[in-house]
């Protein structure tokens, strides 16, 4: 199953140097992911998830250890890695399909069937009618939906989720995440995800993380098996499934929540 391994994290530590000393964020840190699975981290809030993902897509330099994609030596930014953040910083000078091929543009690969590709892609996720409009003019979920696009047109190796739903609101958060998850099995991406909330991290991954309070370590993975409604599983009717509850219950014992 070693071939199938797109990322290894080995002895991830990060400290951060403050007025007031230094500070431990992360500490020893060490996964593998595997071709085709989405991996979700949850955890207390501010224990250092989106730092441990900005690691991982070569953006942080950590105090201690190494990212291998591919076997390969992470050593900065580079392209097999696609970060979709929590706000969809679409250009709203841009039309949706300006947007959607600023990544190939920056990298200088716009071809005719990229543009192609664009667009089976925007009319694939309900955005045909709307690739000559301006973000202004499209609701939270659509943007989001053209910045997955945006995303997934320069075919990383590997998809990094920060939190993407969270600044819409509750329904269209359940909407898009349900849509989002369908297109990341369609498309079979490997993908990584941060995310404070338990349900939606059931309902979207093959396996979750669980994060200590900082610096954060590796408290439990948890393999999700589901029986889903009709055999179908998609992230919401995976809620529906029986063993869900239980993964709810024993995910937020782990984290330790305290109010």
């Amino acid at each position: 199953m070693d071939e199938n391994k797109i990322v290894k994290i080995r002895d991830i530590s990060m400290n951060y140097h403050t007025v007031k000393g230094e500070t431990k964020v992360i500490d020893n840190i060490n996964l593998d992911i595997y071709r085709g699975e989405i991996v979700v981290f949850i955890g207390p809030s501010g224990c250092g998830k989106s730092t441990l993902l900005s690691i991982i897509a070569g953006l942080i330099k950590p105090t201690k250890g190494e990212v291998f994609i591919n076997g390969e030596r992470l050593s900065g930014r580079t392209e097999k890695i696609g970060y979709m953040f929590q706000r969809d910083h679409l250009f709203e000078w841009r039309t949706i399909f300006q947007n959607v091929l600023i990544g190939l543009e920056i990298q200088g690969k716009v071809s005719d069937e990229d543009k192609e590709l664009a667009k089976k892609m925007l009319n694939a996720y309900g955005l045909s009618e709307f690739k000559n409009s301006y973000p202004r003019q499209l609701s939270g979920g659509m943007r989001q939906r053209a910045a997955l696009i945006r995303t997934l047109i320069v075919k990383p190796e590997l998809l990094l989720l920060d939190e993407p739903f969270s600044a819409l609101d509750y329904q269209t958060r359940l909407a898009i995440a349900d849509e989002v998850g369908i297109i990341l099995k369609e498309e079979k991406k490997t993908a990584l995800m941060v995310t404070h909330d338990i349900s939606e991290a059931i309902s979207i991954a093959d396996r979750v993380v669980v994060l200590t309070n900082r610096p954060a370590t590796i408290k439990e993975i948890i393999d999700i098996k589901l029986t889903c409604p009709d055999g179908i599983r998609t992230p919401m009717k995976c809620r529906e499934s029986p063993e869900f509850r239980h993964y709810f219950n024993y995910i937020w014992q782990k984290l330790d929540v305290h109010i």
